[in-house]
């Protein structure tokens, strides 16, 4: 950083430099006589020193024994307004580079570093050219000659606020990839993970050295492309101005898991060059499944509530109660499911009363031309929730794996993927069984539908009771 701006200014802090910091048997000066200039040769000891020191990041300066500065590059020359010339050849920083009643401490402290093992840092206030001060830090140690005694004193320093920025950026960078309570996951320009704190590595299912340099596809089975279009995206224009929630199935040791994951990227460029080079991107995530979960129960729970209520308005409605059991059917199905039966007891079997259509969506409706008997084997989902007066769930799988057979032994429509059948009762007695019916491209039912099924039959097994009680009496004598 610091460059010669006097002749022999390297003598004494360059253990393997004649004059001027030449080679031995050549001279740096290139008037000394019987010397020539070669055209296109490589540049001397001094030229190479000048250019290094000119080209630091950090400020330099070095004094000899005497405490004479030696060597100013351009960054002190930045920071505290002093230029080469005006540097180099004064003793100390006395009078203009501190303050003189600083003086004697601040050389002393410097002076030190010569007969002292390995460097010191100290901060001190020195004077700009303008009158201002700034706090610097510095690091300094002792120079060797050629003879090993103690030749002077370099001294690199930089404004302590700078430093303090550094510090921080470094301890933070440390931080979000050990001890941060979000998953961090550096990756390189391929997508390739390259860093990954501890947090991330449990949450990926992983340790923190076995998932580097896997492509993502690897750890996530479903969701990568938004990943890697997410990641690209940021490569390309840069991080997006909010955070954004992905979900994944990522793939561990227990199994597949799908997880929501809330994620903010940021494109990672190398500092140290003068356009920004991309290095990769940082993608920061916290695990959200939990939260979002229970904020979709929520929203199914206060859905169906609201689809029971309007339900029981417009069956209130309805002077027929078989009218009213449709009706209420309709309105339950809405999300829930794709189709569903009724099936009523009949002596010793079922027959069907009312349902939707098989070919297409549509209002469940009463079979037309009176009931027929549902031809069901034995073991059937049906017959099995009439005999344990409870709530029977079953599935083919999911996806377009499952075949329309399936559906079809059990007098089904042939798109029915899972079932969830839910007795009616009333007063006491069986009246039927309600079958609730959904594709191949929905997820099979769950105990939170099975309750919902069940306070449905519960209003439609009400509805059939009290039809059958007018019907019974309207037959009467």
């Amino acid at each position: 950083m610091g460059v010669p701006r006097s002749r022999g200014a390297t003598d004494e802090l360059g253990p393997d430099e004649d004059s001027g910091g030449a080679p031995p048997g050549c001279s740096g000066d290139p008037g000394v006589p019987g010397e020539e200039a070669i055209p296109g040769a490589p540049p001397d000891g001094s030229e190479l020193l000048a250019a290094l020191l000119d080209g630091m990041d950090a400020a330099l300066c070095a004094f000899d024994a005497a405490g004479t500065v030696t060597h100013w590059n351009r960054e002190a020359e930045r920071v505290l307004g002093w230029s080469a010339d005006e540097a180099v050849g004064r003793s100390g920083f006395a009078g203009w580079a501190v303050r003189r009643a600083d003086a004697d401490e601040v050389r002393a402290r410097l002076m030190s570093a010569m007969d002292a093992p390995g460097r010191q840092v100290h901060e001190f206030a020195l004077l700009r050219k303008d009158g201002g001060r700034v706090l610097v830090r510095t690091q300094s140690a002792g120079v060797r000659g050629a003879d090993g005694k103690p030749a002077g004193v370099y001294c690199a320093f930089s404004e302590v606020h700078a430093q303090i920025d550094l510090e921080r950026a470094i301890a933070l960078s440390e931080a979000l990839l050990e001890d941060a309570s979000w998953g961090v996951v550096l990756v390189d320009v391929d997508l390739r993970p390259t860093v990954v704190n501890a947090h991330a590595a449990r949450a990926l299912g992983g340790s923190r050295t076995a998932l580097l340099g896997r492509p993502l596809g690897e750890l996530v089975v479903q969701g990568v492309e938004e990943l890697e279009a997410a990641l690209h995206h940021v490569l390309a224009d840069g991080a997006p101005s909010a955070p954004a929630e992905l979900w994944v199935t990522l793939r561990t040791a227990e199994g597949e898991r799908r997880r929501c994951c809330r994620s903010g990227f940021l494109r990672l460029a190398s500092p140290l060059t003068e356009e920004p080079v991309p290095l990769g991107v940082g993608w920061l995530f916290q695990d959200v499944t939990a939260a979002r979960l229970a904020e979709q129960e929520a929203d199914r729970l206060r859905f169906r509530t609201s689809q029971l209520h309007r339900a029981a308005r417009t069956a209130s409605e309805c002077e027929d109660p078989m009218e009213a059991a449709t009706s209420l059917l309709d309105f339950a199905l809405a999300g829930f499911a794709d189709h569903v039966l009724v099936d009523l007891v009949a002596g010793e079997r079922l027959v069907r009363t009312a349902a939707t259509p098989f070919d297409a969506p549509g209002p469940c409706l009463l079979v037309a031309g009176g009931s027929i008997p549902a031809r069901y084997a034995p073991g059937h989902p049906a017959l099995q929730s009439v005999e344990r007066t409870g709530t029977v769930r079953t599935s083919a799988g999911a996806g377009a794996a499952v075949s329309p057979a399936w559906a079809v032994e059990r007098r089904w429509p042939r798109d029915a993927a899972h079932a969830l059948c839910a007795v009616l009762r009333s007063r006491g007695r069986t009246l039927g069984v309600l079958t609730f019916l959904r594709a191949a491209n929905r997820a099979a039912f769950e105990r939170s539908d099975a309750a919902y099924a069940e306070t449905v039959a519960a209003r439609v097994a009400g509805a059939v009771d009290l039809a059958q009680v007018t019907s019974g009496a309207a037959d009467g004598p």
